[in-house]
């Protein structure tokens, strides 16, 4: 059985870190990149296959919300958690779109028991 692939989309590199850091130790495989046109790229290149997303609401160019209503409108299905500092977010529409809403900390055990829960 192949490793399961987790996108992460963040502009700030120590969240990437940390993230690709800690989801490598759960078995993951996992692609960061500060850019949601280049995270629609690597999606839609399918190499390899992208089986969840974490997601930052607040980056420059195209924020996270843009960036989930695009994935939405071609992978109604693929698993996307947005993991934000803003908490504000949590109500509005858009975002009913994701999996889970989640608030950055320096604890990220509700992360991973949430990834694992949708993909394994």
């Amino acid at each position: 059985m192949s490793k399961k692939t987790i996108l992460v989309l963040d502009d700030e590199k120590s969240i990437q870190t940390l993230f690709a850091d800690e989801f490598k130790d759960e078995g993951y495989n996992v692609i960061s990149t500060d850019s949601g046109i280049e995270a629609l790229e690597i999606i839609d290149k399918a190499d390899p296959v992208i089986d969840l997303i974490t997601l930052d609401i607040k980056m420059p160019k195209m924020d996270g919300l843009d960036f989930l209503a695009k994935v939405r409108e071609q992978h109604r299905h693929l698993p996307i958690i947005i993991c934000t500092a803003y908490n504000n977010y949590r109500h509005e529409f858009s975002v009913w779109n994701a999996d889970g809403y989640i608030l950055k900390s320096g604890n990220i055990t509700e992360i991973k028991e949430k990834i694992k829960r949708l993909i394994g």
